[in-house]
């Protein structure tokens, strides 16, 4: 990973943030704040940029390239959309890392840190931002779970279409189980009557 030290707020770097999707209602004041708190990271393919566990408290915004998200080393999902968050969960649950996140080719991001509030002049500029940052993080979040509600319903769907494809099992010889089932019923009563 090459790694930028922390941005400053020139009106530069405003500009640039001003082309990420998710940002373009921020104002001027809460960029600026935003860059006293970020860095521009670049990996490498395949490198990680969120290991699944870990407790950091970074928040990315993809600028180029495509990342991979997995979790137990299963693909969830790719992004290559500039501008699209990632890294967000943690920021909202407080939980470690629920997934792994690894560059696809070079990809390029914005790395919040979230923790570096001291950064800012007060404790309210750190509050209105934070609020800013969530807002952002809830929108995403929402659209990600509308479409794994939409994937689940597609998993459902084709669990019992392949379900119609099976054939019901019966038992490989089901007059032997037949005529056993009888004979112990038979003796049941026999024994129960005397007989």
């Amino acid at each position: 990973m090459i790694e930028s030290k922390y941005l400053k707020d020139d009106i530069k770097n405003i500009q640039k943030l001003c082309t990420i999707p998710a940002l373009k209602s921020f104002e001027t004041k809460d960029l600026a704040k935003l860059l006293k708190l970020s860095k521009i990271r670049q990996y490498a393919d395949k490198e990680t940029i969120i290991q699944e566990g870990a407790t950091d408290q970074w928040l990315y915004f993809l600028l180029s390239g495509k990342i991979r998200i997995s979790k137990n080393g299963v693909l969830i999902a790719t992004i290559d959309n500039t501008g699209d968050v990632f890294g967000e969960m943690r920021m909202i649950d407080g939980l470690s890392r629920s997934t792994s996140i690894h560059a696809e080719g070079q990809a390029t991001s914005l790395a919040v840190d979230t923790s570096a509030k001291h950064r800012l002049d007060s404790d309210d500029e750190a509050t209105s931002l934070l609020a800013l940052l969530y807002k952002v993080m809830m929108e995403y979040v929402s659209v990600r779970l509308r479409l794994s509600n939409e994937k689940l319903i597609e998993a459902q769907q084709e669990i019992a279409r392949l379900k119609k494809c099976i054939p019901a099992t019966k038992p490989k010889d089901q007059k032997k189980q037949t005529a056993h089932k009888e004979f112990v019923y038979t003796g049941i009563i026999e024994t129960a009557t005397g007989g």
